[in-house]
């Protein structure tokens, strides 16, 4: 019904709809950046949420763990030339196993080959493994504890303010939260 929205492709299957992407400050869970894509892949999002999370809190990230659908080449060399410390998941790990790249071909000497080697040197101790305590819980709560699973309205600009607007009153959550603890 909403000639905007795309195909993508989930766990479960196929679904019509976008794609919401956040940038999560580790310390609060307070969204930092957000935007949405009509398009599945992840990677084209990482550099414009780095950068719209540098021009809102005005400082450059120090460190940034994403999964494995932000993970290619250029995004890495983006990082490095911004200065930030990557930690992305060169491949969909399987559960439990560290630096596994799961089915994705990884050409020997590269910025991914390196990120492997770096992913599984830390292992459990992993940077990475962050990104489950921080962002994940993120989309669980706009989920679950705020029955955010389907936009109301139609149109891509309708929805990427909609978008927004499920980020901000998230991030209000917190700061009351924060305010009264």
């Amino acid at each position: 019904t909403d000639p905007d929205s795309r195909i993508l492709k989930t766990r479960e299957g196929f679904v019509q709809g976008y794609n919401g992407q956040i940038a999560v400050d580790g310390h609060r869970q307070v969204i930092v950046a957000q935007r949405l894509t009509t398009n599945a892949a992840d990677y084209a999002g990482l550099v414009p949420l780095v950068d719209q999370a540098q021009r809102l809190c005005r400082r450059k990230p120090r460190a940034i763990s994403a999964d494995a659908g932000f993970c290619n080449e250029d995004n890495l060399a983006a990082l490095a030339e911004r200065g930030i410390q990557g930690y992305l998941m060169p491949g969909r790990a399987r559960h439990g196993r560290a630096g596994d790249t799961g089915a994705r071909r990884i050409a020997p000497g590269s910025r991914m080959a390196a990120m492997d080697a770096k992913l599984r040197r830390a292992g459990r101790r992993s940077r990475y493994r962050l990104r489950k305590q921080v962002v994940e819980p993120v989309f669980g709560q706009i989920k679950a504890a705020r029955g955010f699973r389907q936009f109301l309205l139609r149109g891509y600009a309708k929805v990427r303010h909609e978008w927004a607007l499920v980020c901000t009153v998230h991030n209000l959550a917190k700061l009351l939260i924060a305010r009264t603890a």
